[in-house]
């Protein structure tokens, strides 16, 4: 997130209205849900993460125990618990 000054972006009767809420502090503006993001979507984590859960849960349905996934991923017995009985 890069900070803007907002004088040289807005017209002068917009930064005017909006003095009137604020001044001489920072804001945040956030995108409108149609150009949103989730998460990981633009960097490809999001699907690295689904990919590892999904292989998993498959080494789970083979009869892999939760403490071995866990040492074998670097997760906690929990969080493979999560991941394994989630649908």
């Amino acid at each position: 997130m890069k900070c803007v000054k907002a004088n040289l972006i807005l017209p002068e009767s917009l930064l005017a209205e909006i003095q009137k809420y604020v001044q001489g502090e920072t804001i945040y503006i956030p995108k409108t849900k149609v150009t949103h993001q989730k998460w990981g979507s633009r960097t490809g984590g999001r699907k690295l993460l689904d990919e590892r859960n999904t292989a998993i849960k498959s080494s789970f349905r083979a009869g892999t125990a939760i403490s071995q996934l866990a040492e074998e991923y670097f997760l906690s017995t929990e969080t493979i618990k999560k991941i394994v009985y989630t649908k």
